[in-house]
């Protein structure tokens, strides 16, 4: 006969400045790469939503995009996604780095974490990158009154210190209830969109600076041949023209890396070979224009 134990489960997001290591402790949580991850800010531009099982219940991540000051309709829309977010989980966990010196972005994040009354534990990430960890302490005396925290932990997401504690600190602050999801489910993001992603993820990590922030990447085509393998027709967007030629780099060169480098990806994640095609398109300012946005999966609507 089975026990009948209470099990626990409920919804944690995760905020932080652009660039802090959010979703890399997500990846690192529930063991898969979801979320991609790149040293430019702006990366997660949509919410995602990952999900963690195990005996004692189920967190269901919401990995949110930066909160910043946005430039311009896109720079919006993604403020406003991470902020709505807020009201609506169990827990929040506002990841920092380690320094004492708080910055406008925190404050900011600070302002907007005082309006609710959602448990805030901080993760003060990347301690890794310390050369004396009783420097931590300094780090903690720092940040302990900015706001009224549950907890606070630091660790590293990377080198997955701590990450075991953040878990029991985040099943202890969840209410006891139902499971939302099978034990076997990851994610709720669609392949499409995971393999939209990944593109844009080589995208940014292969790309000079000034271009990453506008590209936006469309699947066209995603279908599986009979014999295990799976077509991908891909665009990826750009806001210009000498930047689509960047993209595409001389003779193909950087186009071919970039879909050399998420083919390996999107192959380990369907578990099948992918034929994967890219083209690059160019559509002036489309981070300022809402239909533009809403084609390429960023709609206002669903905040």
């Amino acid at each position: 006969m089975e026990e009948n134990v209470q099990k626990k489960s409920g919804f944690v997001t995760l905020v932080g400045r652009p660039n802090v290591g959010k979703s890399t402790l997500m990846n690192h949580l529930i063991g898969q790469k979801i979320a991609i991850t790149s040293d430019k800010p702006q990366t997660t531009r949509n919410r995602i939503q990952t999900v963690y099982t195990d005996e004692r219940g189920q967190i269901i991540f919401l990995d949110t995009p930066g909160i910043h000051k946005a430039k311009n309709k896109l720079g919006e829309y993604m403020v406003d996604v991470a902020e709505h977010t807020l009201k609506e989980v169990d827990v929040i966990l506002w990841l920092v780095e380690p320094t004492t010196f708080i910055g406008a972005g925190e404050r900011h994040i600070a302002e907007q974490l005082s309006k609710v009354k959602t448990p805030v534990i901080l993760v003060i990430n990347k301690i890794d990158t310390l050369k004396k960890q009783e420097e931590i302490l300094t780090f903690i005396d720092a940040y302990k009154d900015v706001c009224d925290f549950a907890e606070i932990v630091p660790l590293s997401a990377l080198k997955e210190k701590n990450t075991d504690l953040l878990l029991d600190l985040l099943f202890k602050y969840l209410p006891y209830g139902p499971m939302f999801y099978d034990e076997d489910t990851v994610t709720d993001q669609p392949m499409r969109q995971i393999a939209s992603e990944l593109i844009r993820e080589k995208a940014l990590r292969l790309l000079n600076d000034e271009i990453p922030h506008g590209i936006a990447v469309t699947i066209e085509k995603m279908r599986e041949r009979g014999n295990k393998i799976m077509d991908i027709e891909a665009s990826i967007v750009c806001e210009r023209d000498s930047h689509k030629g960047i993209i595409i780099g001389k003779g193909g060169s950087m186009l071919k890396r970039i879909g050399t480098d998420a083919r390996k990806e999107i192959e380990a994640m369907l578990e099948m070979k992918v034929n994967l095609q890219l083209w690059v398109k160019v559509r002036k300012e489309w981070r300022d224009s809402e239909l533009y946005m809403k084609n390429y999966g960023y709609d206002k609507k669903d905040v």
